[in-house]
């Protein structure tokens, strides 16, 4: 069975997508202590390491896991995108120190495996000019590795939300000609909220307040701030009715008809709300984790507000199992090339 690591794991969406591919997962990095417990709550088998990644990445890497360097097949994860300093000139691997980034940049460098997955948003690409992304490429390719990197739509594999992710893949030179990876092919179907909102478990969410909830149950469905009274708008907007631009965000009412706006970490954000369509009141902890396509017995542990952030950091399950696979088959293919 092929094999993985996962740095930056969260509450396990693309852990999950990966082992439904048919990885085996060797351990699983993250900080974040209520995202601990999800992970052990339901894979209680799963090597869950509660720590901070630079107090692992600095050891020998290979006797921690069990694994010699070139053996692990996938190395996979996201890491928080933050600025470089660019305390040198070469933009590389010392210019990334001070960074979650440098660490997943160690383990790729000390394990060497075949193949690694990078996700992040699509904003890396314009982060800091494009300076960011740039000198992590510079750094996979120092570290060894062939790149590929595509921007992808959750919405075309599977989910019901419209998630755009930025997927690096890389494959260790030395492999490169014997190994072939080709993005998955967006669905012919995309599903809508109405597909996913059908007997929802129970959970529970944050209403809104009684003034919010009143103003909310005056926009259609599909609709937003434009759709209501101008005078009530601009009561609740205060300073935003003078902003430029469409400020569609606002006020904003999700459609059974439409896939669901991207899930963010707080279930209210005056700029970027997501309604439910039927009630005025924000979509509930299971509501996101299926606009999400997590399975309905993932459970999550942690406040109301711990599991709102860690549904909407997670990677959209279905769409990590669409790269995944395609990983695996990219691996499997090439089982005689590579002499395992």
């Amino acid at each position: 069975m092929c094999t993985t690591i996962e740095l930056f794991a969260g509450a396990g969406g693309l852990a999950l997508g990966v082992e439904k591919a048919g990885f085996d997962t060797l351990g699983l990095i993250e900080f974040d202590a209520d995202a601990c417990e999800t992970l052990k709550l339901n894979r209680p088998k799963w090597n869950v390491i509660h720590d901070d990644i630079a107090n692992i990445s600095c050891l020998d890497l290979e006797e921690y896991f069990g694994i010699a360097k070139g053996e692990l097949d996938l190395l996979s994860g996201g890491a928080p995108c933050q600025a470089f300093s660019y305390a040198g000139k070469r933009l590389g691997f010392e210019d990334t120190r001070g960074t979650l980034f440098y660490h997943y940049a160690v383990f790729l460098q000390k394990l060497q495996p075949k193949m690694f997955l990078f996700e992040n948003v699509r904003g890396l690409l314009t982060h800091d000019g494009g300076k960011t992304y740039q000198t992590m490429l510079n750094v996979f390719e120092d570290a060894g590795y062939e790149i590929q990197k595509q921007v992808l739509n959750a919405w075309d594999y599977g989910v019901a939300q419209k998630r755009e992710r930025l997927i690096t893949i890389g494959i260790r030179k030395d492999l490169a000609n014997v190994l072939h990876f080709d993005f998955p092919k967006p669905h012919d179907y995309k599903p809508v909220l109405r597909d996913i909102l059908k007997d929802v478990p129970d959970s529970p969410y944050t209403p809104y307040g009684e003034k919010k909830r009143k103003i909310f149950e005056m926009v259609p469905p599909g609709g937003y701030w434009r759709d209501i009274d101008p005078d009530v708008a601009k009561d609740y907007m205060k300073s935003c009715w003078f902003m430029e631009g469409g400020r569609t965000g606002i006020l904003r009412r999700l459609s059974l008809d439409e896939p669901a706006l991207t899930v963010l970490t707080s279930p209210s954000q005056k700029q970027t709300e997501r309604c439910h369509p039927l009630e005025a009141r924000p979509f509930t902890i299971r509501e996101n984790a299926r606009c999400q396509s997590f399975p309905d017995d993932w459970e999550f542990c942690g406040s109301i507000m711990s599991q709102y952030k860690q549904v909407g950091n997670a990677v959209p399950v279905n769409l990590a199992y669409e790269v995944a696979a395609e990983i695996k088959k990219t691996l499997e293919a090439n089982v005689i090339a590579l002499g395992a």
